[in-house]
């Protein structure tokens, strides 16, 4: 790299340092003030510069104009004393800046010995210069308020050469910033404040930052943090011992004020918005408290968060003097109402705490607020309105039109209109008449008219120094409002904040919940030919809208089916996730298209890695529509109930065996054949038992309403839905729509019964179809090289009796491949069969347990070609074991969307099978 291109570089990252400098001090606003103030100024100056420390002088109107040395950083005791005093007129740069309101840097060599008080004489200095190396340097610049110069701020810095321009800049920018701050505040510091200005010998730090504001840079990127003394000693963190770790931050919030800080500082970075807000911290000793944090977040080039700069202050006296103020003003309400005998307003406001204590969600907060705050006060109208971003939105109302809820439904929080002043200003406004609202805000005049109130009472709704929304309480007349009814809606505005933050939390986690349960149960339940289904989940109860239950509906080969529904034990988020993983293993697993004992075995295994306080009950089952046979396995899972198209129902007596995670393997498996028309009824325990229920007569209850429900199907209740006369006609036939109303029915009927459940609960009622005969057709086939020429026969021959002729060339060449692969690779006896339902399945059964698997063949290879061919022609193809060997089964849509070409690779094939 060329030293031109060297310094380019470090020119180019020096004005990006500079430019975050500059955010940061826009950032800091008016947090800093005094000496804190003059603090944060040297430091960002002694950074700038990389100095070896600074000062700041304000001129003092008792020491005859000059300069008063207030605020050092970094410098030796000694040095600092012997500039305790500069007069105005001296030849030193801090003077000069003053004078010349121009940056100045100049040697400290060159600064004269009269020209600084000589309080260095003790420790061996005879002037200011405090023997520094040789070019160390002093570079000033003054601080400008608004009237002139108020003081200088001066660096000792090593670098023999002036500043760059680009510094000087910033120098000046910095001045400016800390003199407009400074003179904001329109009383001098006295004597006594200059007098005790803080130095930093060696272990005053904590004395001095316990009373300053922190600062802090968040790497975003890495998650580390840096922190000053004054953050260090706000958290209560030992300075040797902070690891800058983002972590340790997150550990100091309170937790229950964490969820909602990092939901703001993350939108704050999303949004490049300002980031402003109050929270408790718990300090590492025990002790607790309040701070206000503020910061901006620092974006590259390309518009991404790399950082985030800002401070930090402790407000615990300030809430701790608001909360003395706002308690005893609900006290002293309730005393005032009780002494003036109004015993009915002291019950009133009794009443409104229970209710919002007792209130979940964010409508329950208002309907709440607004049955009991209107009758207190003679009200006729409630509006709450919660902070959404940028804008105010109404959640609940009482006493206005939909049409006027619908005109504010987005007020700008930055708006003119009372709602968002008092929000900003955080302080209630009380307006009594439609007169003096116009007066105020003429913008609106329209307003009182349209919402019909003439009296209005404002309120911001502020929960943990945080910002919420507002509340409005309006009147039908003209209303005056006295001392004790400000003093009481203020009071009673806080608890609604309170009430109506706690309810929003739970509403987002509640919409979280039931979201993470949506996607970890089936959407839709598949539509496929050998069964229809329908399904309920039943959430236990308000505070548990997440739980382990599930089911699902897997389509397997040759219009197989398997019907899952299990229950991990507990409930909440833990469990819920552990139901995803359940379902999701079950689905890999069912691609195997293993038997149902080995896929619950596997299964077991894996509920047992989960650890020692894992269980969860599981039924399985796979359903064949070709030949009604039914294999079920279950564990620890109540048995599913089956409806007979006579409308009889009783419950599979199969072998219960232990929860997965308890049991041990071998699994038992019943088999049995099922009358087409029949319903399976799979459910979890939540449904027939509870702490008042015993199982065995919940699921005599759920018999009995599936037999009066099918009784009453059979005695000729109409169904209204396609063409079906009954709910169940003599066949059992059942329509979609017709199962989500027996869904309903049963789950209507038996909730009832489960008075003391903790239990949520999952229904699935499947209505299986048998598949006709004439869409079947299966034939033996020799074991000989013969068999592949007879196979195209039955194929051709098959197809063309249903009708499927543009499938014969694919299929016979499908069938083809498959038989040659068994004569050349595999045993006897070998069986070639054809189903027709929603796909063409073609299917060819052999002896042998092992299993084809692709082969990647080279131009080279005279075979291995035979699978990739398959995989072209057909839409889905695999293999299952049965109990005599192995099936290869094809699966081709009833109509190609794509005619096929053969090409030399399938004439090959065609021609090494004949």
């Amino acid at each position: 790299m060329s030293g031109r291109h060297a310094r380019s570089l470090r020119t180019t990252w020096a004005d990006r340092v500079r430019e975050e400098r500059k955010r940061l001090l826009a950032a800091v606003g008016d947090e800093l003030w005094g000496m804190e103030l003059l603090r944060f100024t040297v430091q960002q100056a002694v950074a700038e510069l990389v100095g070896l420390g600074g000062m700041v002088h304000l001129c003092g109107p008792g020491y005859c104009g000059g300069l008063r040395l207030v605020v050092t950083n970094g410098l030796p005791s000694a040095f600092a004393q012997a500039w305790e005093h500069i007069d105005r007129n001296a030849a030193v740069a801090p003077a000069r800046a003053l004078r010349e309101a121009a940056v100045v840097w100049m040697p400290l060599a060159d600064s004269a010995a009269e020209d600084v008080e000589p309080g260095a004489a003790a420790s061996g200095q005879q002037d200011g210069s405090w023997s520094w190396p040789a070019g160390t340097a002093m570079a000033a610049v003054p601080l400008l308020g608004p009237a002139g110069p108020v003081g200088a701020l001066s660096i000792v810095t090593l670098s023999p050469r002036e500043p760059s321009d680009g510094r000087r800049s910033f120098l000046g920018t910095l001045g400016r910033w800390a003199g407009e701050h400074l003179s904001r505040y329109p009383t001098p510091p006295s004597d006594s404040v200059l007098a005790g200005r803080q130095e930093q010998p060696t272990g005053s730090r904590l004395r001095q930052d316990l009373q300053g504001v922190g600062t802090w840079d968040w790497d975003i990127r890495t998650g580390r943090i840096m922190w000053n003394e004054a953050m260090l000693a706000i958290f209560g963190v030992d300075p040797d011992i902070f690891d800058g770790r983002i972590e340790t931050w997150t550990s100091i919030v309170h937790p229950e004020d964490l969820p909602w800080v990092l939901t703001d500082i993350d939108e704050a970075i999303q949004t490049g918005r300002m980031y402003g807000t109050e929270y408790r911290i718990c300090r590492p000793d025990g002790t607790s408290g309040w701070v206000r944090a503020r910061g901006r977040s620092m974006f590259d080039e390309n518009g991404q968060p790399v950082r985030m700069v800002g401070t930090l202050m402790d407000i615990t006296e300030i809430h701790n003097a608001i909360e003395t103020l706002t308690e005893p003003r609900m006290r002293a309400a309730e005393t005032a109402t009780a002494a003036h005998g109004d015993t009915e307003l002291a019950t009133g406001i009794g009443q409104l705490t229970r209710a919002l204590a007792e209130a979940i969600t964010v409508q329950d907060v208002a309907d709440a607020s607004a049955e009991h705050i209107l009758p207190l006060f003679g009200a006729v109208g409630l509006m709450i309105l919660l902070v959404e971003g940028d804008h105010l939105r109404p959640v609940g109302s009482r006493g206005y039109t939909k049409e006027f809820i619908d005109r504010i439904a987005r007020i700008p929080t930055s708006g003119e209109l009372t709602i968002a002043q008092v929000l900003r200003e955080r302080t209630p406004m009380f307006i009594s008449s439609a007169e003096e609202y116009i007066e105020r805000y003429p913008m609106a005049a329209d307003l009182p008219a349209a919402g019909g109130k003439q009296a209005w009472a404002f309120l911001p709704l502020i929960a943990s120094g945080r910002p919420v929304g507002s509340c409005v309480v309006s009147f039908a007349e003209p209303h005056k409002f006295t001392g004790e009814e400000r003093n009481l809606l203020t009071a009673l505005s806080g608890v609604v904040a309170q009430a109506m933050e706690r309810a929003r939390l739970y509403d987002r986690e509640h919409m979280r919940a039931q979201e993470m349960q949506r996607e970890l149960l089936p959407r839709d339940l598949p539509s496929l030919p050998a069964v229809t289904a329908a399904a309920r989940y039943l959430p236990a109860g308000q505070d548990m809208e997440v739980g382990g239950d599930w089911y699902d509906v897997i389509p397997l080969s040759a219009d197989r089916v398997a019907i899952v529904i299990g229950d991990v034990m507990g409930h909440g988020v833990t469990e819920a996730v552990t139901m995803g993983r359940l379902r999701t293993a079950v689905r890999t697993l069912s691609d195997l298209e293993l038997p149902p004992d080995e896929l619950l075995a596997h299964l077991n295994d894996l509920v047992s890695d989960l650890g020692d306080d894992f269980y969860a009950t599981c039924l399985y089952l796979v359903y064949d529509p070709t030949t009604r046979a039914c294999d079920l396995t279950r564990a620890g899972h109540p048995p599913p109930a089956v409806v007979h198209p006579d409308g009889t129902v009783h419950f599979l007596d199969t072998d219960p065996n232990l929860p997965l995670g308890a049991a041990t393997p071998p699994f038992g498996t019943v088999e049995l054949e099922l009358p087409e028309g029949s319903l399976l009824v799979l459910y979890t325990d939540g449904l027939v038992e509870s702490s008042v229920l015993d199982i065995d007569q919940g699921m005599a209850d759920l018999a009995a309403a599936l037999s009066d429900m099918a009784s009453g199907a059979l005695s000729g209740t109409p169904c209204r839905h396609r063409e079906h006369t009954t709910l169940m006609d003599t066949t059992g036939n059942h329509c979609a729509t017709c199962l989500e109303a027996l869904c309903d029915s049963l789950t209507t009927t038996l909730l009832p019964t489960r008075q003391g459940t903790a239990d949520d609960a999952a229904l699935l009622i499947v209505r299986i179809h048998a598949l006709p005969a004439t869409d079947m057709a299966s034939w033996p086939l020799p074991d000989d090289p013969r068999a592949a020429g007879q196979a195209r026969e039955y194929v051709r021959a098959q197809l063309s009796a249903w009708h499927l002729d543009a499938l014969c060339m694919t299929t016979e060449l499908l069938a083809s491949e498959l038989v040659g692969n068994v004569v050349r690779h595999a045993k006897g006896p070998i069986r070639l069969r054809l189903i027709r339902s929603n796909m063409l399945t073609c299917e060819v059964s052999d002896g042998s347990l092992t299993t084809p698997r692709p082969r990647r063949a080279t131009d080279t290879d005279e075979g291995g070609r035979g699978l990739q061919l398959i995989s072209a022609i057909a839409q889905r193809w695999g293999t299952r074991y049965t109990a005599t060997g192995k099936c290869i089964w094809t699966e081709q849509p009833l109509t190609p969307t794509s005619p096929i070409l053969l090409d030399s690779l399938a004439i090959e094939e065609v021609v090494n099978n004949p």
